[in-house]
């Protein structure tokens, strides 16, 4: 049966708006004129002309966070602990390479907010309704990926700050259900913190402030984010592949994830 690959990453470059201007990454590519001395070291009476066309390597230095990038954020990223939902006091939260790999090559479903304002909170009606318009129920372990208006603007001056974000009830109305991971093509699962702000400022409640990422301390999972052409998945019969990065103990690991369609 033939498969399609769609590639759902974008990419880890220099000079794009991809993040805000404290967190870009930063590459510096070094050119086979460039690491003679490198292979030197291995080979010491190496000269130029003795490698064809005088090429050495090819070498990038990088310059990341582990949320650079499209990647897969672990519990452990929005607190220490999690689960408080189901057994006092919750546990320890899971890092990146605790995250259990049969979460991260699950069916795949979409849900379309682009039509959403910026800034606006998805709550759990909105996914029901848009759930029921597609006509799939959520099954235990589906990737829920939700496309917004952000995915439009990446590398664009307004990408950080575009897309509607996930409330605290709808993240755990989707935990809930079995979900373990979600994604979204914005540079946050929640709202852009612009408008976060302006609701915390009108209304003192600091809980608002990061509380799609906070729902993880009630019940443990996980998120992508910077997803890339979700406008080319079906709303669900797709299938996710969004295997991290091994890191030890970190909060989060890169990913190349990408949807597949039988």
């Amino acid at each position: 049966m033939a498969r399609k690959i769609i590639d759902l990453s974008i990419y880890i470059e220099n000079d794009v708006v991809s993040d805000p201007p404290l967190a870009r990454p930063k590459i510096a590519y070094l050119g086979h004129d460039e690491t003679l001395p490198r292979m030197q070291s291995f080979f010491p009476d190496l000269t130029p002309e003795k490698l064809p066309d005088s090429a050495a390597w090819a070498i990038e230095k990088v310059e990341l966070t582990t949320h650079n990038g499209t990647h897969l954020d672990a519990p452990y990223h929005f607190h220490p602990t999690m689960n408080h939902a189901l057994r006092p006091g919750g546990e320890p939260s899971m890092t990146i390479d605790e995250v259990p790999l049969e979460w991260c090559f699950q069916p795949g479903v979409k849900l379309d907010f682009r039509h959403f304002d910026d800034g606006y909170l998805v709550t759990a009606d909105d996914i029901v309704r848009e759930l029921n318009r597609i006509g799939h129920a959520l099954q235990p372990l589906d990737i829920v990926l939700v496309n917004t208006r952000a995915g439009s603007r990446y590398g664009n001056d307004d990408y950080v700050t575009a897309g509607c974000g996930v409330g605290r009830e709808a993240t755990l109305y989707l935990v809930e259900h079995g979900v373990r991971i979600t994604g979204t093509d914005a540079w946050s699962w929640d709202a852009p913190f612009h408008f976060t702000r302006a609701r915390v400022e009108a209304t003192g409640d600091y809980g608002l402030v990061w509380e799609g990422h906070k729902a993880g301390r009630e019940r443990g999972y996980c998120h992508l984010e910077k997803l890339h052409q979700l406008e080319a998945l079906p709303d669900h019969g797709f299938t996710v592949c969004c295997f991290p990065v091994k890191l030890r103990r970190a909060s989060a690991g890169w990913t190349r994830a990408v949807a597949m369609i039988d």
